[in-house]
């Protein structure tokens, strides 16, 4: 029996649209490819909202630079690509699990406005971003994880088949999405221009009839 007080589910629903999923777009600067031995150095997160018409926008947004946790390697290579000073003490930066739990305090708190079940993380080559924030999650001890553990939505894959393009600089170009290499590897600004790529994606997909089928 249905619930009489229920909200009536329509395609421009954010919960309906990606069976359940509440896409978090994650970017993460660390100093290493391995998320058990190296560190997260900085750490970007937006959600994203579906206005009245189904079009899908960005929503709110937490970012936060990070101290190393204790024992991390530092890869001297990983620091000289992101220009990250670990030790600069205007980086304002919190212990990882401070992050970590504030992301995911936002995440639940919008998971239950969008009456979605579970999280999913958007990234641009999505794997890197999802193996380090699982790691972190792990670490830290934060038994409810609101992502889901393997499942991802990678910007490169869909840019590749939406653009032709699977960088990111390229395929914002290519999208007419202004995009300033100057400011890349920041995760705040590399979260920002991955949501707006993701938008257009799936709005464009709307705008082509694709949504809903």
């Amino acid at each position: 029996m249905s619930n009489p007080n229920s909200q009536p589910q329509t395609s421009d629903q954010l919960a309906n649209r990606f069976r359940g999923f509440y896409p978090v777009v994650i970017d993460i600067e660390t100093s290493g490819f391995n998320p058990n031995s190296n560190a997260i150095l900085e750490i970007a997160a937006i959600t994203v909202k579906m206005d009245d018409s189904g079009w899908l926008l960005p929503d709110k947004t937490v970012h936060f630079h990070v101290n190393p946790f204790e024992g991390a390697i530092l890869e001297p290579s990983a620091l000289a690509f992101n220009g990250i000073d670990p030790d600069n003490p205007l980086r304002g930066a919190v212990d990882e699990k401070i992050a970590i739990e504030a992301i995911f305090n936002l995440v639940r708190d919008g998971m239950k406005e969008n009456s979605c079940n579970r999280a999913v993380v958007v990234a641009h080559n999505a794997h890197f971003d999802h193996s380090f924030l699982m790691a972190a999650a792990e670490r830290a001890g934060i038994k409810r994880n609101p992502f889901h553990p393997f499942a991802t939505f990678d910007t490169a894959t869909l840019s590749g088949l939406v653009f032709g393009q699977t960088v990111l600089a390229k395929a914002c170009e290519t999208a007419e999405i202004p995009f300033d290499l100057k400011a890349a590897h920041s995760a705040l600004y590399d979260t920002e221009r991955t949501t707006t790529l993701f938008c257009e994606m799936v709005n464009r997909y709307k705008k082509l009839g694709g949504w809903p089928l």
